[in-house]
């Protein structure tokens, strides 16, 4: 049997462990996970409001989110690799403010490509976890984050793309995360109230968003704890009091213990319903039980 080597290509630390968290923290109990964050997190905020008075964190939050996804990388077994790029921030405002030449979503395309490229022929992962071309939400990191992963599969693959980076390799499949799938949310909402708690979701709900049709699902209940660990490690931008912990654990364990992606790239075809493995298919790997 083939090794599996997933690879999951994230714009900042801490989008690994909101973002399929468990999936990895499964695939590394059978194989090599490894995740690329394209930048720090220079440009982002503390969000978590028991540490909105942390003065020391404050002036130190680019040194602290990198241990923090040190701790998270830990808690779901996994690899990490920083690409080394700059946070571009959010902008904000009307008219929105100019990004930093020096940052993230302005580096120059091939550069930024070459290095995922670089990455993709290192490892060799045989699937590749990535965003939508809306970046999941439009952060100019997370739209940068989508096209650069793509091309970089495409050139990975291209004896004649960036030569200097490595021997070719052809990534199997290319899934993009859907972890807040509008279905999802609705099952939590109707869950919680059914048993009479509040729900933090309805102002997500009543957002204009589209439900998206899986085409993978994977179980990951039984890797719940590591999710969890890997989320309270970036402990300056995840609220333990907030959205992400409001759905106690054994409920989400009965009423969707998935985490959902689209597939987006394969070259080994396409299932008849909806797969449980992301590696269903590809050539000398077994199915993960």
């Amino acid at each position: 049997m083939a090794e599996r080597r997933l690879m999951a290509v994230h714009a900042h630390p801490d989008d690994e462990s909101s973002k399929g968290a468990g999936t990895m923290a499964k695939y590394a109990k059978h194989g090599r996970v490894r995740v690329v964050t394209c930048t720090g997190g220079e440009r982002g905020d503390i969000l978590n409001p028991r540490l909105f008075n942390d003065a020391d964190l404050a002036a130190n939050l680019p040194a602290a989110r990198r241990e923090e996804m040190a701790r998270a990388a830990e808690a779901l077994g996994i690899e990490h690799v920083w690409l080394g790029f700059i946070d571009s921030g959010l902008p904000e405002g009307d008219p929105l403010p100019a990004l930093d030449p020096g940052c993230f979503a302005m580096a120059p395309l091939d550069v930024v490509v070459g290095a995922l490229v670089r990455q993709i022929r290192e490892f060799k992962p045989q699937v590749l976890l990535t965003y939508n071309e809306n970046g999941g939400y439009p952060h100019p990191d997370h739209i940068r984050t989508h096209v650069a992963s793509i091309m970089a599969v495409a050139a990975a693959h291209d004896p004649q793309a960036y030569p200097e980076a490595g021997e070719p390799w052809q990534v199997s499949k290319v899934y993009y995360d859907v972890m807040f799938n509008r279905p999802r949310i609705e099952a939590f909402d109707s869950a919680l109230r059914a048993a009479g708690q509040d729900s933090p979701f309805e102002g997500w709900l009543a957002r204009d968003t589209v439900a998206l049709q899986p085409s993978a699902r994977v179980d990951v209940a039984d890797f719940f704890p590591q999710r969890d660990a890997a989320l309270l490690a970036h402990a300056s931008q995840i609220d333990p009091d907030g959205f992400f912990f409001a759905m106690p654990r054994e409920l989400e364990a009965k009423i969707w213990p998935w985490e959902e992606y689209v597939l987006a790239l394969t070259t080994v075809g396409h299932a008849a319903g909806v797969e449980t493995d992301l590696f269903e298919r590809v050539p000398g790997v077994e199915l993960v039980e």
